[in-house]
């Protein structure tokens, strides 16, 4: 089965915060590489490097912006990169009212729903739920 993951999986794989999400989302992605099992949206990759390059109340951040902008290259050369396009915009309008998330979880939503994924691997919903033809598995549970 093929699945979209969300950003908290990709920033977790560089965390030293959480060395057991750590360990697993690196698990997850080196798995979901060698059977190409993963998509990645588009989202995703902006969100990440956003994500790794903050900086944090003690003033560090997970990643540099350069070693930020090279991991991302390395996802857009190593994973199916999902890109939005109307149908996507309209489906993440509708799930946002449908199913009261934000609109980055929505948008989310939307391209597993338009792709035609059927698990949506992320810790930022409610576990086992099904949205639409979409389950999310929080892989960290």
């Amino acid at each position: 089965m093929t699945a979209l993951v969300d950003t908290n999986i990709l920033v977790y794989r560089f965390d030293g915060r959480f060395p057991d999400k750590q360990q697993k989302a690196s698990e997850l992605l080196r798995s979901g590489l060698e059977d190409d099992s993963l998509r990645i949206a588009h989202q995703c990759i902006i969100e990440f490097i956003a994500a790794t390059t903050r900086r944090s109340k003690g003033g560090g951040s997970i990643l540099s912006p350069e070693d930020a902008r090279r991991e991302a290259e390395g996802l857009l050369d190593q994973f199916v990169v999902l890109y939005p396009d109307e149908e996507v915009v309209r489906l993440a309008i509708r799930g946002s009212a449908t199913y009261q998330l934000s609109w980055f979880d929505a948008h989310m939503w939307a391209y597993a729903e338009h792709h035609g994924l059927e698990e949506l691997l992320s810790e930022d919903f409610e576990h086992g739920r099904l949205y639409g033809r979409v389950r999310v598995t929080n892989p960290f549970f």
